[in-house]
């Protein structure tokens, strides 16, 4: 037996027909999750987990370990950590914000077997559970409206759920999603997208990202020199409200 999953099925009440009829599977399939080796599908993952009040890798170490890049592990490491990411991006929207349909249309066209582009798309969804855990990280993303327009292949429904997911994720409590609207001019967002990242004792650090894979800063000064980027293309971004009216609008007209 998986004795994470059972141990914590047992500390919240759950059974497996409880999780089949949350999730929308049946019995059996839930009940498979208690063995050695079964994992839930991509897209049930989260979901089970936040019911069960754990993390992804707590319950099933091999869903998020065995799947990211290697080079990407540390800051997942960071990720599952930090007390608040603060988040630019200006042509996708962002990983912890995806669909598995739009994680997957992101990674089109990359020289990868089906088996690595499954692995890549769980490893990226395991990494949403830190948004559904008791204590979440504050999550402040700010997206270039770009983004919402974009589709893959005139993929409509793909861009249309995402805009929609986007829309819920931004109701999330420690989620604030602001959107630079396309009437903005040049903007210090043109440069590229990163994240900043508070971690619990007080250290800062910052993944840059590029065509072949991202860095991550801790110096000081190279803190400092996003920190004040963020703040000015922030200061590009509509309210909340204002933001999520626009996501919803996208969604609409996706449809």
């Amino acid at each position: 037996m998986n004795h994470a999953v059972v141990e914590a099925m047992t500390t919240v009440g759950e059974t497996a027909d409880s999780l089949a009829a949350q999730i929308g599977v049946d019995s059996k399939t839930a009940a498979r999750w208690a063995n050695p080796g079964r994992i839930p599908q991509t897209r049930h993952r989260a979901q089970v987990a936040a019911i069960l009040g754990r993390e992804i890798v707590d319950l099933w170490p091999d869903a998020l370990k065995r799947r990211e890049p290697v080079w990407f592990r540390r800051w997942a490491d960071i990720e599952r950590e930090a007390l608040s990411l603060r988040w630019f991006e200006l042509a996708w929207v962002p990983g912890l914000l995806q669909t598995e349909a739009y994680a997957r249309a992101t990674l089109a066209g990359e020289a990868l077997t089906a088996r690595e582009l499954d692995d890549l798309v769980s490893a990226r969804l395991a990494r949403q559970a830190v948004l559904h855990r008791d204590r979440p990280p504050l999550l402040a993303a700010v997206i270039d409206e770009g983004v919402l327009h974009r589709t893959a292949g005139g993929d409509r429904d793909m861009m249309r759920a995402q805009c929609e997911h986007l829309a819920e994720c931004a109701q999330l409590p420690a989620v604030q999603v602001h959107i630079v609207p396309a009437t903005t001019g040049m903007y210090g967002g043109l440069g590229g997208p990163f994240i900043l990242a508070d971690m619990p004792d007080g250290t800062r650090l910052s993944h840059v990202d590029g065509q072949i894979k991202a860095q991550i800063l801790d110096q000081s000064a190279d803190i400092a020199t996003l920190d004040r980027r963020l703040a000015r293309i922030t200061g590009e971004a509509l309210p909340r409200a204002q933001s999520l009216d626009l996501i919803r609008k996208a969604a609409a007209s996706w449809t």
